[in-house]
C-alpha cells in the first residue's frame, strides 16, 4: 500500500525526470545549430584563415596505412556531446592539406592568337632552304598568314639559303606592325624565266603600315649576271666621270669587273632592285646585309618615316648603278650607323624629299653621297631640309654632291654637310647643275635651283679637284656657305686641279685649304626667279 509520502516522492521524481527530459532536448537543438553554424563559418573562411589553422597540424607521419587518411577528409559527424572531441595521439598520422588559395575568374577568349601563333616560320609552309628548290610560293603563304595577324612576325630562319623569285608583300589590307625577321640567306634565280621582260624590282614590300625587317641575314641578288651584259650595252654612266682626268687623257669605258658566273641566257635589260618599301609608313630596316644587287640596293619610294640603322650593303665599287640607298618623294628619313660599299651613290635623295637626316655611316667603295639628279627631261624637283654629318669616305669618286639636269624647275634648299672625314675621294664638293648622262645633251636656260648650302668641317685627302661649283647662268647658286675646309692633295695618277666655281655665290666662314677664291660673296645682282607653278611649297 502506497502511503501519502511515497506518493510525493513518486511526483517529485517524475517531474525531475520531465524536467532533465525538456533540458536535454534542448541543449541537443542548440549544439545542433551551433554545428550547422560552425559549418557554415568554416565553408566561407578566407585562404588565409584555412592556412592558419593548417600551420597548427602536425606533419604527416610515413609510418601508418590506415586507409583512413585521404586527401579529402570526411565532413565532421554533428556533434553528440558538448564537451569537445579529445586530440589525436601525437602519433596519429594528421593529412596536411596545401591553403585552397582563391583562383582568379577564368580570362575571357583571345581576340588575338596566343603569341606562338604570332610567329609564322617559312619552312612550316613547305620552304625547303636548300639554296635550289623555288621557296617563293611558301614565302607568299607565310605572308599571307601573317598578313592577318597585328604585330606578327614572319621568320626566315638562319642556316638556311632559301632561292626565292620575285615576290611582293603587300597591303593595304594587312594589318600593323608586321616584322619580317631575316635571319638566314635569301637569293636571286638567275635565269632568264624568272624575270620574263623584266621586273623594277625583287623584294617589295608595298602599302604597309608599321613594317619592320631585321635581323642578321642576307639578301644576296647575285648582279653579277646582270652586270657583265653592261659591257655589251651603251648603259649610262655617272656623267661626273668627266670630271676626272687621268695623267694618260683616256678613261676606261669599262673597268674591270670581278670574276662573273656564267650567263644563262641573256638577262632582261631592266635591272630589278633588291629591295624595295613602297607608299608604307613607319618603316624600320636594320641589322640585315644586302649584296650584289643588280642595281639599287634598298629603296624607299612615297614612304614617310623611315627609320634605318646598322644596315651594310656590299657589292664591287664598279658595278655599275648599285646605289645603296635610294630615297624619293619619301619624307622624315633616320639613316645612321651603317656601312655602304657599292657601284654608284652610297645614298641618293631624290625629288619629294625632305626631312632626311644621315649619320655615322661609312661609304665606299662608291659615287659619296648625292642629292640628285634632278630635274631630269623638264621635271619638276623638290628637295628641302636635308643634313649629312658624322660621315667617314673612302676611295669614293665623289663626297658629299648635288646634281642637276638643264631645264628642271623646283629647287634645292635647306642642306647641310658638316663633319665629313675623306680619304682619297676623286671629286670631295661638287655642286653640278650640267649633269648629263649621255653623250650629249641638249642645253637649256631653266634650272633646278640651289639654295642654302653650308659645308662644314670637311677634311681629307682628295686625288683630283677638291671643289667643284658648276652652276646655271640663268639661277646661279646661292648662299653657299663654307667653314673648316681642309683638303690635302694625294700624289696619284691623276692631275690635281685646283677649285673650280662658277655663277656661286656665297660666303667663306673661315679661312679654307686650299683657297677657294672663285666663290663669289655675296649674292648675284640680278637671280633668275621661277614662276609660281615652280616654287616648291
Amino acid at each position: 500500500m502506497i502511503t501519502r509520502k511515497g506518493l510525493m516522492l513518486r511526483s517529485i521524481t517524475m517531474t525531475i525526470l520531465v524536467s532533465i527530459l525538456v533540458w536535454s532536448v534542448t541543449l541537443e537543438t542548440c549544439i545542433a545549430r551551433r554545428g550547422r553554424h560552425l559549418r557554415r563559418h568554416h565553408h566561407h573562411s578566407s585562404s588565409s584563415s584555412l592556412s592558419d589553422s593548417l600551420s597548427t597540424k602536425k606533419p604527416k607521419s610515413h609510418e601508418s596505412n590506415s586507409h583512413s587518411h585521404k586527401s579529402k577528409p570526411k565532413p565532421k559527424p554533428k556533434p553528440k556531446m558538448k564537451s569537445p572531441p579529445p586530440k589525436p595521439d601525437v602519433g596519429s598520422p594528421v593529412v596536411s592539406q596545401p591553403p585552397q588559395v582563391q583562383q582568379p575568374p577564368p580570362s575571357p577568349l583571345p581576340l588575338q592568337p596566343v603569341e606562338d601563333s604570332q610567329a609564322f616560320n617559312v619552312l612550316d609552309f613547305g620552304a625547303k632552304g636548300d639554296g635550289m628548290s623555288d621557296d617563293t610560293q611558301a614565302f607568299e603563304a607565310a605572308w599571307a598568314s601573317a598578313c592577318k595577324v597585328e604585330a606578327s612576325t614572319m621568320i626566315v630562319p638562319a642556316e638556311y639559303i632559301f632561292l626565292v623569285g620575285p615576290i611582293s608583300f603587300s597591303g593595304p589590307y594587312c594589318q600593323a606592325n608586321i616584322v619580317f625577321q631575316l635571319d638566314g640567306m635569301i637569293v636571286a634565280p638567275t635565269d632568264t624565266d624568272s624575270w620574263g621582260r623584266g621586273l623594277m624590282w625583287w623584294i617589295e614590300f608595298t602599302k604597309l603600315k608599321g613594317i619592320t625587317i631585321q635581323g642578321k641575314g642576307v639578301i644576296d641578288g647575285r648582279g653579277t649576271v646582270w652586270w657583265q651584259q653592261d659591257y655589251l650595252s651603251d648603259y649610262p654612266i655617272d656623267d661626273d666621270f668627266k670630271l676626272i682626268v687621268p695623267l694618260n687623257n683616256s678613261v676606261q669605258e669599262h673597268p674591270p669587273m670581278p670574276i662573273r658566273s656564267e650567263l644563262n641566257g641573256r638577262m632582261p635589260s631592266i635591272k630589278p632592285t633588291a629591295l624595295r618599301f613602297y607608299g608604307s609608313i613607319d618603316v624600320t630596316v636594320t641589322g640585315i646585309t644586302i649584296q650584289n644587287s643588280p642595281q639599287c640596293h634598298l629603296k624607299f619610294d612615297n614612304c614617310v618615316q623611315v627609320l634605318v640603322h646598322d644596315v651594310s650593303v656590299s657589292s664591287p665599287g664598279d658595278s655599275p648603278n648599285t646605289d645603296g640607298i635610294h630615297l624619293q618623294n619619301t619624307k622624315d628619313v633616320m639613316i645612321h650607323t651603317s656601312t655602304l660599299a657599292c657601284g654608284d651613290d652610297c645614298i641618293s635623295i631624290q625629288t619629294g624629299c625632305s626631312n632626311v637626316y644621315v649619320h655615322n655611316v661609312n661609304c665606299g667603295p662608291g659615287h659619296g653621297i648625292s642629292i640628285g639628279s634632278l630635274g631630269k627631261d623638264s621635271t619638276k624637283a623638290c628637295v628641302s631640309n636635308i643634313t649629312v654629318r658624322d660621315v667617314v669616305m673612302h676611295n669614293t669618286m665623289t663626297g658629299v654632291r648635288i646634281k642637276t639636269w638643264q631645264g628642271g624647275i623646283g629647287s634645292v634648299k635647306g642642306i647641310l654637310f658638316s663633319n665629313i672625314q675623306l680619304t682619297e675621294v676623286q671629286l670631295p664638293i661638287v655642286i653640278d647643275q650640267f649633269y648629263c648622262d649621255h653623250s650629249k645633251c641638249m642645253n637649256h636656260t631653266s634650272a633646278v635651283s640651289v639654295e642654302g648650302v653650308t659645308y662644314e668641317k670637311i677634311r681629307g685627302t682628295y686625288t683630283v679637284k677638291p671643289v667643284h661649283f658648276a652652276c646655271s647662268d640663268s639661277y646661279p647658286c646661292i648662299d653657299v656657305q663654307l667653314s673648316g675646309i681642309e683638303l690635302k692633295p694625294v700624289q696619284l695618277q691623276y692631275h690635281m686641279s685646283d677649285p673650280f666655281c662658277w655663277k656661286t655665290f656665297g660666303e667663306l666662314i673661315s679661312t679654307t685649304v686650299p683657297p677657294i677664291d672663285c666663290l663669289q660673296i655675296g649674292k648675284p645682282a640680278r637671280n633668275g626667279v621661277h614662276s609660281d607653278h615652280d616654287i616648291c611649297l
